[in-house]
């Protein structure tokens, strides 16, 4: 027997327990009924004699031979509770039948393969696939394409658009395939779907307001890792105030904030975290977090959340690097707060999303008014005419959270159960036309919210909101604040 094979022999031997450790799940991840509950749910709200077919996540290329770390298309995942890559779950309506049982979904996903699972881990496999994931039926993606499954028989063919961003790899069934052999099946003509919606059954508006739907309302079980992930966001929060000084880094701010993450079980960041000092975080997205030395006497913007077994908070503070409010800093924070509670005091179940910003915008502007930033709440006052926004309230306040960090769900009335944030925010940047004294002002303070049948509950309470409760906090020392690393000199 030559080495190859008693390599292979070996690794063959070795996969079930691979297959074990490579699967384990925390006791509070989602269980494989929340999945298949998810899939009945869907299943209920489809059209009648109608498929849905939902593609995995591509894997990103990063640099030559390095990819991104790996994360699931978060429909794929609510269905299935599968987190590899190259797959497709086809749903139907209706039972079918396929090789003599009568079903309602089948899974396609990727074979075992010894050596590749060496490098990259194990793999479920279609046995592992049904077992685990509790699907149907589960099938290895070269089987795909030899599939016997006639869509011209469905009065709907419902699956979101393509985008064209996948990569073709040697791997035979991998996700290029896959799309390719179903755009084949169907019948499927880039551009042509809009311009000739009546002339076949294909179908990608509905499946996303179907989606938006369901996710938008979340479980019990969901709600249980939102509360989880968005604890986990404050305790950071609560920390970094403790540890703030003038010389620290925004990197070495964003740092804290992500090591309390991983210490509470959190695998990844939500979205890329945005620590902004001074003009910085009048950046709305700013991410570069490069600034070696943040500043006395500057605020600094901090908007970051965990993603905690898929689900991911939104939770931003603004601080004084100093540990004080100047007069300028807390009139603006304070005004911002007040935007932020009166938007929550009105939330109810019926309330129009529309309304929310709208509670903001109208605080913010005439508080701005009040304090001479704007001659008037008129737009001709208000308004950037290059950005066309808000000159110093430029963003919308809502959003819902869970999966992803804008999830899914409808803006047109808030239900019960829904995970949203109220964020809003001002910020002057250096050279606005007001006094120099409002310049370098960022503020935004984001919470997130349940909506209740009573009105919400603020979820993200552990990180104080008030600037007052903000400075108390600050004169509190960190398990950080001795924390230091030896000196790198220069050449060494």
């Amino acid at each position: 027997m030559s080495k190859m094979r008693k390599v292979l022999g070996t690794l063959l031997c070795l996969l079930p327990v691979l297959a074990t450790a490579q699967q384990k799940v925390a006791s509070d991840d989602l269980k494989s009924e929340f999945h298949k509950e998810r899939r009945a749910e869907l299943r209920a709200k489809m059209p009648d004699n109608s498929v849905a077919i939902f593609f995995a996540n591509a894997v990103r290329n990063r640099s030559n031979d390095v990819y991104y770390v790996y994360h699931q298309d978060p429909n794929f995942y609510y269905l299935t509770g599968h987190k590899e890559p190259h797959g497709v779950l086809l749903v139907f309506k209706e039972q079918q039948q396929v090789n003599d049982e009568k079903l309602n979904e089948i899974l396609f996903v990727r074979g075992r393969d010894a050596l590749r699972e060496l490098y990259d881990g194990a793999r479920l496999g279609k046995d592992g696939a049904s077992e685990k994931l509790d699907v149907q039926i589960a099938f290895e993606n070269p089987d795909f394409k030899t599939f016997n499954i006639d869509f011209s028989t469905f009065d709907k063919v419902l699956f979101y658009d393509f985008q064209n961003d996948v990569r073709d790899t040697e791997e035979e069934g991998d996700l290029y395939d896959l799309i390719e052999q179903f755009k084949e099946k169907v019948g499927y003509k880039q551009g042509e779907l809009a311009i000739e919606a009546q002339k076949n059954n294909l179908d990608v508006v509905t499946l996303d307001t179907l989606m938006q739907e369901l996710r938008g309302v979340k479980t019990k079980e969901e709600l249980t890792l939102i509360r989880k992930a968005v604890d986990i966001s404050t305790i950071g929060q609560r920390e970094v105030m403790k540890a703030m000084r003038p010389g620290m880094s925004e990197a070495e701010i964003q740092g804290i904030h992500e090591f309390v993450f991983k210490k509470y079980g959190a695998e990844y960041e939500g979205y890329p975290s945005i620590v902004g000092a001074g003009n910085h975080g009048c950046t709305l997205h700013y991410i570069d977090n490069y600034k070696p030395a943040i500043e006395d006497g500057e605020l600094i913007l901090m908007d970051l959340g965990a993603e905690y077994h898929g689900y991911t908070a939104d939770v931003t503070r603004t601080i004084p690097v100093n540990g004080k409010f100047t007069k300028e800093q807390k009139l603006i924070y304070d005004l911002v707060y007040a935007a932020q509670q009166a938007a929550a005091d009105t939330c109810k179940v019926g309330l129009p999303f529309s309304v929310l910003y709208e509670t903001t915008k109208e605080i913010v502007n005439n508080g701005l008014v009040e304090l001479g930033l704007y001659e008037s709440v008129e737009d001709e006052d208000v308004i950037n005419t290059e950005t066309g926004r808000n000159r110093y309230y430029p963003h919308g306040c809502c959003h819902h959270i869970g999966l992803d960090v804008h999830d899914k769900g409808l803006h047109g009335s808030l239900e019960e159960n829904m995970t949203i944030t109220i964020e809003p925010g001002i910020y002057i940047p250096s050279g606005s036309p007001a006094d120099k004294k409002w310049w370098n002002i960022p503020v935004r303070i984001e919470d997130d919210y349940l909506i209740t049948k009573d009105g919400c509950e603020l979820l993200s309470n552990k990180a104080p909101r008030k600037s007052e409760e903000i400075e108390k906090l600050m004169k509190e020392t960190s398990i950080f604040t001795d924390y230091t690393l030896p000196e790198l000199k220069s050449g060494e």
